[in-house]
Parts: structure tokens; C-alpha cells; sequence
């Protein structure tokens, strides 16, 4: 079915993140996975082409264009190449999200060049050990003391946070309150005294995406590395969240729609009992289940995708992409290594390594669950 969001301008673009991922990233993708973090030449290399900061404004190195289906084409992809790291769209969507709209002119000035060359990485910090989704547990704190803040706590599963320069830290400055009152975000360079990164966490999937866990004994950060107003992080955890869901859910589906295809080239050409995968019946039928399926979702978040670009999205419609989309990339995922008998589980094969690596998809940015929770709310 033929897609009408995107321009010419914006398949020109696509080629150019196609080609940067068959140069700089797939050649190198396996070697990031055994150690656990991508190069940071590669976020370098990704500035020089305009890979980084398509949003921010020219005069800070960026690309002056709020366009924001550049992103949705970073992320689709990221997603049908199969590669989960360098996380450009973390950095992109969400930390970029922050930085151009929560800050002031000087940290625009200090920060945004750097964010758009390559030579600072951002990562962004809100899940602890105890508390997630339900943003009111969190406990790590910022107490104010003249002009600085004193951080203490700790962050786990942090995206980017083994290479990151800059971390967006969401604190507590107030009282807890029922509904997570008191939260600020606050900017934190990472040779800061007193925080410590621990070592990478041993995912079972997406391995080459570095994932840490941050410590934070009395961190002094200038009061000047507070974004936006103090007491005020729920409000813009929760813009920030919807933004992530989606960019979720667009990877989810395109990491889907590619795995199928090679699924359905597979069925084609391999031979059972003297006749291609494809003639048995049986699979024939799951072939059309997985493609209808898909079909469907994708005509559900291109509608998405264009309320989003014209700031009409509803938080639980992004939810609702966000849960459907990675549960299905999952069942699609499954069946298709079903259907590549012994050669699904070679790690060679897409389809083996789509298998460990979408399995966090339902997890990261608000569980399934949360997500039905956040929709059923907004229908009550």
C-alpha cells in the first residue's frame, strides 16, 4: 500500500540515513555488540552528514528544519537495518526535545553545538531501581544549596549513559506527593565528582546499545543546569514520553514489515519435502496473517505519525501505537523464526537477531501494561 507522508525532499533524506547505516554502522554492528557500546567516532561521523540536530537551529550547528518525519525516517531505519546502536533517535527526539525547547539561551549556546557535531552525546535519566512508568516513586534527589544542586540516588537501565557527555536527570526537589509532584529536570555532565557508571548490563538483546546504571553521591551541578522550571518535570516527563512512545512504535513496525519480507524472500526459495516453505497451505495462511496484521498497524501509525507532526497526537493514542506495535513486532518476529526452522536461531540470520532484540520493545518506555492502563484512563 503506498505511503503519501513523505515527500521527495524527505526520500532523499532517507537514502542518505540508508547509506550511513550500511557504511558506518553494519560493518561495525557485531564488534559494538561484543563490547557493548558503539564508537564515538560514529556519532562524530553522524554530525558531519547532518544526522544529528535536524531540528535545532542553524546558528547552533544544527539543521533548522522542526521537520518531524526526519526523525520518524532515522528511527524506520534504524528499525529495518536491525541496528539499535549508535541511539540516534534517543538522542534526536527525546534529549533533543529537552534541550531546544526547556532551555535558555546560554545553555542553548553552551550545549546544542557540541549536540549536533557528535562530540556530546546526551543521554536521559529517569528510571531507578524501584520505580519506572510510575514516575511518583522516584526517589533520587537534588537539594538546592546556594547556587548549586546536591544529587544523590541512583538511575538504572540508562540508554547511552556508558558514552554519554551529558545526562538529563530527572530529580526530586520537592515532596513526593500522590502524583509525583516536585520533579525537576537537571542537566549533568558526566565528569561531574561523585557520579559513577557502572558497568554495562547484560541485556539478552540490543547488546550493542550501552545500558548502565548511574550513582550519585553529593553531585554538585549549577543551578544553571536546571531545565525549565523547578517542580515543574512531570508535565514535561509526560510530553517528552508521549514523543518516545512513537518513536517506539515507528521502529517497532519497521523492524516488523522487514523481518516478514525477509521471511517471505525465505519462503520462496527454501525447499520442504520438494516444495518451497511458501506452498504448504499452513504457512501460506500465517504468511497472510503476519501481512494483513501489518498492514493494518501500518495505516493506524502513519495516521499517527502525521497528528504528531501537526502537534495534534493524544497521549493515549501513542500509547495505543506504542502497545500494538511492539506486541505485534514480537508475534511477527516469532512466527517468522518459526518459519526459518533451524536457520531462525543463527544469529547470522535477521530474523535470530530481531528475536532477542525487539524482545525489551514491550518494556522500555511504559510496559504494555501501562500502556493499557494510560488508555483505559483516558476512556473512563
Amino acid at each position: 500500500m503506498r505511503r503519501d507522508l513523505f515527500t521527495p525532499d524527505h526520500e532523499a533524506f532517507r537514502e542518505l540515513v540508508r547509506a550511513f547505516i550500511a557504511k558506518e554502522i553494519e560493518p561495525n554492528h557485531r564488534a559494538w555488540e561484543e563490547r557493548g557500546a558503539a564508537d564515538r567516532d560514529v556519532w562524530r561521523k553522524a554530525g558531519e552528514l547532518g544526522l544529528l540536530g535536524m531540528d535545532v537551529p542553524a546558528e547552533y550547528g544544527g539543521g533548522g528544519d522542526p521537520d518531524y518525519l526526519h526523525h520518524v525516517i532515522v528511527s524506520e531505519e534504524l528499525g529495518r537495518a536491525g541496528v539499535h546502536a549508535p541511539a540516534l533517535s534517543l538522542h534526536n527526539e527525546i534529549a533533543g526535545l529537552y534541550l531546544r525547547t526547556l532551555t535558555t539561551s546560554e545553555q542553548r549556546a553552551r550545549w546544542l553545538p557540541g549536540f549536533c557535531s557528535g562530540e556530546l552525546v546526551t543521554a536521559v535519566a529517569i528510571t531507578e531501581p524501584d520505580a519506572g512508568s510510575d514516575v511518583a516513586r522516584l526517589r533520587c534527589g537534588a537539594v538546592r544549596r546556594g547556587d548549586h544542586y546536591v544529587i544523590n540516588g541512583q538511575k538504572t537501565f540508562i540508554t547511552n549513559g556508558a558514552v554519554a557527555d551529558l545526562l538529563l536527570v530527572a530529580v526530586r526537589t520537592g515532596g513526593a506527593g500522590a502524583h509525583g509532584g516536585g520533579l525537576s529536570v537537571i542537566a549533568v555532565e558526566a565528569d561531574r565528582p561523585g557520579l559513577t557508571r557502572g558497568q554495562a548490563l547484560d541485556k539478552i538483546g540490543m547488546r550493542a546499545m550501552d545500558t548502565v546504571e548511574l550513582f550519585f553521591d553529593d553531585v554538585e551541578v549549577p543551578a544553571a543546569n536546571l531545565l525549565g522550571r523547578e517542580g515543574k518535570g512531570v508535565a514535561y516527563l509526560m510530553r517528552t514520553l508521549r514523543r518516545e512512545r512513537m518513536m517506539i512504535a515507528v521502529s517497532a513496525l519497521a523492524t516488523a514489515e522487514r523481518v516478514l519480507e525477509y521471511t517471505v524472500e525465505h519462503c520462496r526459495t527454501r525447499q520442504v519435502f520438494g516444495l518451497p516453505v511458501g506452498a504448504h497451505q499452513h504457512n501460506r495462511f500465517v504468511l497472510a496473517e503476519l501481512a494483513t496484521a501489518v498492514a493494518v498497524a501500518r495505516a493506524f501509525t502513519d495516521r499517527c505519525v502525521a497528528e504528531e507532526a501537526a502537534g495534534r497526537l493524544e497521549a493515549e493514542e501513542a500509547a495505543m501505537a506504542k502497545w500494538w506495535n511492539t506486541e505485534l513486532c514480537q508475534k511477527v518476529v516469532d512466527r517468522c523464526l518459526q518459519l526459518h526452522g533451524g536457520y531462525g536461531v543463527v544469529r547470522d540470520f535477521p530474523v535470530a537477531r530481531a528475536y532477542v532484540d525487539t524482545r525489551a520493545q514491550t518494556i522500555y518506555g511504559g510496559t504494555t501494561e501501562i500502556m493499557k492502563e494510560l488508555i483505559g484512563h483516558a476512556l473512563i
